[in-house]
């Protein structure tokens, strides 16, 4: 597909969502990273002219990560001037606090899954305050391919307008919306270590990989997609549920 048809296809998805919803959204709230999803997401949420908020949230961020996310804030306010709003909201006293309280159950894969839930949070609490939906920046490889998100962190969204994007195409758009090229070309990371670790160091495949075993049961890397995918399908499937039988 076209990538200027793609975008208009989400603009207008985004709209119509907005315009058919009984909960009227006053606002579109997205969570900004300096990486490319949330670029291009929160670029297609002020294309379509409605108020959007962006919030950059900060914890124990690599500088250079933080970085890019104040410049593409600075840009999309520059470019949307009407309808963009930008916050900085330093969220390491409020993690300090609650690693604090949970030092008994110190554990680094726990604390990182609560950066994105703390910050899930924050968005939710940005949303009410506008009547606004808090919009997911997920993509199709990381959403419904190996489930790299957070349960109830940064998968826990109203809306997630690129989730049937592959990576490749969520590239595409950034270069097609005039997203940086320093985010573009930078390494996808989650953000939530502090060793920096990047997305492919976690994965042990790249997104061009994953994609191609997606698609392809004979390539060589297939065995590999699934292991992955296997254990993160708690993730993506629904929430298991206790039933009775009356009768």
């Amino acid at each position: 597909m076209d990538v200027k048809k793609r975008a208009d296809i989400i603009t207008k998805w985004i709209n119509n969502y907005c315009d058919e919803s009984s909960y009227k959204p006053k606002a579109l709230v997205i969570g900004i990273s300096g990486g490319i999803d949330s670029s291009v997401v929160s670029t297609l949420c002020a294309s379509t002219g409605r108020k959007t908020i962006v919030l950059t949230m900060p914890i124990k961020q690599i500088k250079s990560q933080h970085d890019l996310s104040l410049t593409h804030a600075k840009w999309l306010k520059d470019k949307y001037k009407n309808n963009v709003e930008h916050h900085l909201i330093e969220m390491d006293k409020i993690f300090n606090s609650f690693s604090q309280v949970l030092n008994n159950f110190d554990n680094e894969h726990g604390y990182a899954n609560s950066r994105a839930r703390l910050r899930m949070a924050t968005l939710y609490q940005v949303a009410a305050a506008n009547s606004g939906l808090v919009v997911g920046t997920g993509n199709k490889v990381e959403d419904f391919g190996v489930g790299f998100y957070t349960k109830y962190g940064d998968g826990g969204v109203d809306i997630s307008p690129i989730a049937d994007c592959t990576k490749t195409q969520v590239w595409e758009l950034g270069k097609f919306l005039g997203v940086s090229e320093k985010i573009i070309n930078s390494e996808p990371t989650d953000g939530l270590w502090n060793d920096g670790r990047n997305d492919v160091q976690q994965l042990g495949m790249t997104y061009e990989q994953l994609e191609k075993a997606m698609i392809n049961k004979n390539d060589q890397n297939y065995k590999k997609y699934l292991e992955i995918r296997k254990k993160n399908l708690h993730k993506m499937n629904p929430i298991p549920v206790c039933t009775f039988n009356e009768e």
